[in-house]
C-alpha cells in the first residue's frame, strides 16, 4: 500500500491545480437539483467502483419502518450499538433533523411524515482504503460536501450534513497491540479497546462510553478520559495516523504531525496510541439528595473545596446534577476512578467530602458503591443509552477557581438551576498529567493545561416540542447559561470542542484558542478547497451554516 509523508502531500496539489481552480470559483457545493449534481449513471458507476457499497440514506425513524416489524423496538431505538450501524442514525436524534432548512425537514419516530432532514442522501459503507479514496475523489470531482461518521457518537452533529456524501467508517475494526503501542481502525469502539486491552494486559486512554471511537473524532477534539489525570489526554498519547486527505492520497502522519490532523481535514483510517501495562483501580459511585438549590450550592461548594483531595492517586471523576422538576430538590452524583487504589483506600480518600456533605442540613445519602478490579473492566460499558434530543454547552474551569473561589462554584450551580437547567454535568479529567503535558506539540487548547474540570449544561426536549420551543432550547446556553458560567471562568475560557455548543459565535477562540491561526494555515495547505468542513470547525467560518455555500 502506498503511503506519503505529510510534507510530501504538497507535491500532489500541483497535479490538481485545474480542478482546484474550478472548485474555488464555485460559490456553492452541488446539491440534488443542481445542474452539475452527479447523474444516476455517475452514482451507479461509483457504486460499481465500490463493489456495491454505495447506499441510500434515510433518517433513523424512516429506517425503522423498513424493519420486519415496521418499527424499531425501544431497545433498538435507544441503543448506540444498533444506531452506529445505520448510516443516517445519530445518537442524539436532533442532529438528523433539518430544523433550519427552508422549509424545515423533520423525521420523527412514529411520525406520519418523514423528510430527509440533515441526513445525507448517499453513504459509502467503506470497507477498504480504496473505498474511502474513491469517495473522496468523487466528491472532489463533483464539488460535493463530505460528511464522515465512525459511530455517530457525536454531540455537535458533525457526522451528518444535508445534501452531502457520507463516508461511514464503522467497518474499520482492526485492532492490534505491539509492545507499548496499540493501532485501531477508525471504527473500533472504546468497549472493544477495553476488552482487547485486558486480554493483552494493556490499558489505553479512552472514553467512559461504549461506542466512542478512539480513532475517530474523539482524539481530534483532544480526547478526555477518566485516566487523563494519570496518563494525559487522548491527543497526548496519539503517535501516528493513517488518513485519506482531500487529494485522495493516503498519508501516514508521525507524532510531529498529530496537531495537523484535525485541521488538515480528511478521513482517519487508523490511529496508533501509546498504551500502558494494565492495573487495578477502584470505581465508586455516591448518590446524594439535596432538598433545594441552596443546599445543592453548599454541596457543590464542598465538592470544589475537596476536588484536590484525590490528586495523590491521579483520580478522574464525573459529577451529575439532576434537578427534580416536581420538587425543589436535586440529585448530586459523584463517580470516581482511582488508579492503583483499593476500595477501602478510595473510601478513605472520599470520606472527608462525604462526611462533611452529610453534615449539611438537607443532604441525604441515597446510595454508595465501590468496586475494585481491572481498570479495563471499570471503564468498559456494554452499550450507550441514546436515541433522544440533546444539545450541550460547556466551559473548561481553571484549577485556580477551585483553589481560590470554591464558594463561587457553588453559586454558579445554584444560578444555573434557578435559570431552568435540569441537568449539569462535570468532568474532572484535567490536572495531573494533562497539565504536565503542556510541552507536547498538539492542537489541544492551552486552557486544558490549566483546567481542573469542565462543566456542561444539557438541554433536552421531546419530539412534541414546537420548532419555536426547540429553537429557544438550542440558544439557551449562549443566552442564559454561559453568562453565569463566565462568573468563574472569565469571558475567554476554552471549551472541549467535542462536547460543546455548535452555535458558539467565537468558536475559533473557544475551541482552539491561540492555535487557530496555525491550524487555519494548515487547513489551507492540505485542504485548499475545504472539502472537509464541519460545523464550528477549522475553516467553517468561510461557509454557511450548512457548509454548502461560501460566505
Amino acid at each position: 500500500m502506498k503511503f506519503l509523508t505529510c510534507s510530501l502531500v504538497l507535491l500532489l496539489f500541483a497535479s490538481l491545480a485545474h480542478s482546484q481552480e474550478a472548485a474555488l470559483k464555485a460559490t456553492c457545493r452541488n446539491v440534488p437539483g443542481s445542474p452539475r449534481y452527479p447523474s444516476a449513471a455517475e452514482w451507479d458507476a461509483l457504486n460499481v467502483t465500490l463493489s456495491g457499497r454505495l447506499v441510500t440514506v434515510v433518517p433513523s425513524a424512516k429506517f425503522c419502518t423498513t424493519l420486519p416489524r415496521g418499527a424499531c423496538t425501544d431497545d433498538q431505538w435507544g441503543s448506540a450499538l444498533f444506531r452506529s450501524t445505520i448510516p443516517g442514525a445519530m445518537d442524539q436524534v436532533n442532529w438528523e433533523q433539518g430544523y433550519d432548512l427552508s422549509p424545515p425537514s423533520l423525521c420523527l419516530r412514529n411520525g406520519t411524515t418523514c423528510g430527509q432532514g440533515d441526513v445525507p442522501p448517499y453513504a459509502v459503507e467503506a470497507k477498504t482504503v480504496a473505498d474511502i479514496q474513491a469517495a473522496v475523489k468523487f466528491s472532489s470531482a463533483h464539488n460535493l460536501r463530505v460528511a464522515v461518521k465512525s459511530s455517530g457518537h457525536d454531540f455537535l452533529g458533525r457526522s451528518t450534513a444535508p445534501s452531502s456524501l457520507l463516508i461511514h467508517t464503522h467497518k474499520f475494526q482492526n485492532i492490534s497491540f505491539v509492545g507499548s503501542t496499540m493501532t485501531v481502525g477508525s471504527g473500533v469502539y472504546a468497549k472493544t479497546v477495553y476488552e482487547q486491552g485486558k486480554a493483552n494486559r494493556k490499558i489505553a486512554v479512552g472514553a467512559v462510553a461504549a461506542t466512542v471511537c478512539l480513532g475517530g473524532g474523539w482524539v481530534q477534539g483532544a480526547g478526555h478520559s477518566a485516566l487523563s489525570p494519570a496518563l494525559g489526554l487522548g491527543a497526548d498519547n496519539a503517535l501516528e495516523f493513517e488518513i485519506v486527505v482531500a487529494s485522495g492520497e493516503l498519508l501516514k502522519c508521525s507524532m510531529l504531525s498529530v496537531a495537523e490532523v484535525p485541521a488538515a481535514g480528511g478521513v482517519i483510517v487508523s490511529a496508533t496510541f501509546h498504551v500502558y501495562p494494565t492495573f487495578n483501580a477502584t470505581s465508586g459511585s455516591i448518590f446524594l439528595a439535596t432538598e433545594n438549590n441552596t443546599v445543592l450550592a453548599s454541596l457543590a461548594t464542598l465538592h470544589a473545596q475537596h476536588i484536590f483531595d484525590w490528586d495523590s492517586v491521579n483520580a478522574g471523576h464525573y459529577t451529575t446534577v439532576i434537578r427534580n422538576t416536581s420538587t425543589n430538590g436535586s440529585i448530586f452524583v459523584l463517580e470516581t476512578y482511582m488508579p492503583n487504589t483499593t476500595a477501602s483506600q478510595s473510601m478513605a480518600l472520599l470520606a472527608p467530602f462525604l462526611n462533611e456533605s452529610l453534615a449539611l442540613p438537607g443532604v441525604s445519602l441515597l446510595l454508595q458503591n465501590f468496586t475494585y478490579g481491572n481498570i479495563n473492566d471499570a471503564l468498559f460499558q456494554d452499550d450507550d443509552s441514546v436515541g433522544f434530543n440533546a444539545v450541550l454547552g460547556s466551559r473548561l474551569i481553571p484549577a485556580a477557581t477551585y483553589r481560590d473561589s470554591p464558594s463561587a462554584v457553588g453559586e454558579v450551580y445554584k444560578k444555573l438551576l434557578e435559570s431552568g437547567v435540569t441537568e449539569i454535568l462535570g468532568a474532572m479529567v484535567a490536572g495531573g498529567k494533562v497539565a504536565e503535558n503542556a510541552h507536547i506539540s498538539s492542537a489541544v487548547h492551552p486552557a486544558w493545561r490549566t483546567a481542573k474540570m469542565y462543566i456542561l449544561t444539557v438541554g433536552t426536549w421531546d419530539d412534541s416540542a414546537s420548532l419555536a420551543e426547540i429553537d429557544q432550547i438550542r440558544h439557551l446556553f449562549q443566552k442564559a447559561h454561559l453568562p453565569i458560567i463566565e462568573e468563574i471562568t472569565g469571558p475567554n475560557a476554552g471549551a472541549y470542542s467535542n462536547e460543546a455548543d455548535v452555535l458558539e459565535p467565537n468558536f475559533q477562540t473557544t475551541f482552539f484558542g491561540p492555535n487557530y491561526g496555525k491550524l487555519s494555515a494548515i487547513k489551507s495547505k492540505y485542504d485548499p478547497n475545504d472539502l472537509f468542513i464541519v460545523g464550528a470547525g477549522v475553516g467553517s467560518e468561510r461557509w454557511d451554516e450548512w457548509g454548502l455555500c461560501r460566505v
